[in-house]
């Protein structure tokens, strides 16, 4: 993972992290990053994964003590799948989700409209399709306006892809919300 240093940019050192919002915000800036940047943003996510891999008995280093696993999972996924590393990213955040309690439904929901986006821009709509049913049908039964607002705002890349399986139906669902 990277920091953002409010004057400096990108802080490339795992020893800097000041908190993993930070390092979520700096991945809006993956897109711009060159290569080499790119490649050096992706060592600074592996060193971060090796740093929590601590034992259950030592406390999590300090730049993430107060995150949630499933939180930093899903976050660390949601940088990889900026840096177009999918594989890996899909499995760290479904370590994540499988780590969520049930009571954090609306953040479940939020994490697979995420995920149901990075889909959508990997070309693959009727994944997306099939990942953003389950949080719009959340939302929708919990009332939660937010969840169903972000599926909402895949609408029209959804379009583009009516054709693919499941784009139609999910589209139709969000109609009738």
């Amino acid at each position: 993972m990277f920091a953002v240093d409010g004057e400096q940019g990108v802080d490339r050192g795992v020893e800097r992290f000041a908190d993993v919002p930070a390092l979520v915000r700096a991945a809006d800036d993956v897109p711009d990053l060159g290569v080499g940047e790119a490649r050096t943003c992706h060592q600074s996510l592996t060193k971060a994964e090796r740093a929590l891999e601590t034992s259950a008995h030592e406390p999590s280093p300090g730049w993430c003590a107060w995150m949630p696993p499933a939180d930093l999972l899903v976050d660390s996924g949601q940088c990889l799948l900026d840096l177009g590393q999918t594989t890996r990213a899909h499995q760290l955040i479904g370590e994540g989700m499988d780590l969520l309690p049930r009571a954090r439904s609306k953040t479940r929901a939020v994490f697979l409209i995420y995920e149901a986006g990075s889909y959508l821009k990997a070309g693959e709509p009727d994944r997306a399709a099939a990942v953003a049913t389950e949080p719009l049908t959340l939302a929708n039964k919990i009332g939660a306006p937010r969840c169903a607002a972000l599926v909402r705002d895949l609408v029209p890349a959804f379009k583009k892809h009516a054709a693919a399986e499941g784009v139609d139906e999910l589209l139709e669902r969000v109609r009738a919300s």
